[in-house]
Order: structure tokens, then C-alpha cells, then sequence
């Protein structure tokens, strides 16, 4: 099993914001939107149980709640569940999306939104999604968020950061879906291509598969845009997003997919 107390000290709590990732930026914006869009389409209309798993610190629990679900948030950082738990509207404890304590079949929805980027051993992320599927009703929906193995290529080559001298991490993140540890930027993190999030999904027993690009290819834009420009630029944005969202050829132009499947 993959040691999380690392990761959680030296990035999420020392070097990485979660609160406001999805407002900060234009990006994050984008993100946000379009990942709230993708769960309205798929989720059970309310009341139904949502889990959700790697919460951080109730971004999504909070509007899920506000939309009428009922709402437990599981992380494995205890001042993200500390925070989370203080918003009110929705539960929160700590935990692991490996080793989860909640019953089997006890909710319609679980979401692992962050969980399966950061296990980096594909064993740990197939029993991420087999708890998932047990802790989840028969004809449950899992979803579950992958970053791109395209995306620190994209991002670094729109920025002006791509240069000779760190290609190499860029290329070989994108031949093996490993991201090492970089104090300028993310922390150890598992890439994905498409196919790839699918057989993880079919490996963990799940089915009615389906993968969609989030933020379509004007990520980068607005990823460098400045805030203030973020509002002229985002419905555009979205209309991309959507438009490409399941085409083969332009998915991966997405920084994060999101993933579908069934218990």
C-alpha cells in the first residue's frame, strides 16, 4: 500500500490550497463548471447518499448538499475533514478510499474525485474502485476524476515553462502516467490516458463504462488568462468542452477526465 502521510503533510497541507483551487483561476473556474454539469447529468435525482471520497474540504459536498443529496464526506487529510465538517449541510470523518469504514451496498453514489490521480500503484487504485463498488448499492454509480497524462505538457507549453532542460520530465510522465514530486508544481501523481481509466474501472468489476473529457481543449487558455478576463472567456470554454467531450481524438486535450461506471 502507497504511504499517504507524506503527500498529505509536505503538499496539501504546507504547499497546496485546496479551498479555493476551482475559483482561483480561470482554469479552476472551467473545471468546476463543467464538473458540476457532468454529475448533474449522471447522478440520481435527490434525495439520494453521495459519498464522496477525497472530498478535501467540501468544494462539491457543499453544492451537492445544497442541491437536496445527502452527503459524507471521507479524506484521508484531518484539517481538510476538520474544514469541510464546519460548512455544514453534510457529514465528514477521515479515512481511505482503499480501506473505506462506511457498510456495503449503504449509498447510491459513490465519487472519487481526487483519490485515483494520487495512488500511484495501479493495485491501489483498482481497490480504490472495488470499495467503492462494495460501499455502493447494486446499480449504484461510481465516478471517479483522472488527470491527463497530456496535461503538464499542456500546461507547460502554453506557459512559456516548457524549455529544454525539464522536457524530459514532461516526456517520460507521459510515456509511464508517473508524476514526481515537484516543489514548483504537483506532487506524486498518477497520469492517465482514457483506455487506461476504463480498464481500471472494468478491472474493479464495474460496468456501462463511459469516460468524458472536463475541460475540454481551452484549458490552457484559461489556465493563463488573467482572473479578471476569466468571465468573458468561460462560457466559450464550456460550449468547447462540451462539443468534444467524448471525441476520441480530442479528450486527452482535457487537463482531467471524468469516469462513469455502475456497481
Amino acid at each position: 500500500m502507497v504511504e499517504l502521510d507524506p503527500l498529505i503533510r509536505g503538499f496539501y497541507w504546507d504547499r497546496y490550497r485546496e479551498d479555493d483551487r476551482l475559483v482561483r483561476s480561470g482554469h479552476g473556474q472551467l473545471e468546476f463548471v463543467r464538473t458540476q454539469e457532468l454529475l448533474r447529468r449522471y447522478l440520481p435525482v435527490p434525495p439520494a447518499t453521495v459519498l464522496d471520497v477525497g472530498g478535501a474540504t467540501g468544494v462539491h459536498a457543499k453544492w451537492l448538499a445544497a442541491d437536496g443529496y445527502s452527503v459524507h464526506l471521507v479524506d484521508p487529510v484531518v484539517e481538510h475533514v476538520e474544514k469541510a465538517a464546519a460548512v455544514g449541510g453534510f457529514s465528514a470523518s477521515v479515512g481511505d478510499a482503499r480501506r473505506l469504514s462506511q457498510a456495503s451496498d449503504s449509498v447510491g453514489v459513490t465519487l472519487l474525485l481526487g483519490p485515483l490521480y494520487h495512488l500511484v500503484e495501479l493495485d491501489d487504485r483498482v481497490q480504490a474502485l472495488r470499495e467503492a463498488g462494495r460501499a455502493t448499492r447494486p446499480g449504484g454509480l461510481i465516478v471517479a476524476a483522472g488527470i491527463s497524462r497530456y496535461a503538464g505538457l499542456l500546461e507547460y507549453g502554453c506557459n512559456g515553462g516548457l524549455t529544454d532542460d525539464n522536457l524530459r520530465l514532461f516526456t517520460n510522465a507521459f510515456a509511464t502516467g508517473r508524476n514526481h514530486d515537484d516543489p514548483e508544481g504537483f506532487t506524486n501523481a498518477h497520469f492517465h490516458h482514457v483506455d487506461e481509466l476504463c480498464g481500471e474501472f472494468e478491472s474493479a468489476g464495474l460496468r456501462d463504462i463511459e469516460v468524458l473529457g472536463v475541460e475540454g481543449p481551452a484549458a490552457p487558455v484559461l489556465h493563463n488568462a488573467a482572473l479578471e478576463d476569466a468571465g468573458r472567456l468561460l462560457p466559450s470554454a464550456v460550449r468547447l468542452a462540451r462539443v468534444v467531450e467524448r471525441d476520441p481524438r480530442m479528450m486527452s486535450a482535457s487537463f482531467h477526465f471524468l469516469a462513469f461506471g455502475r456497481v
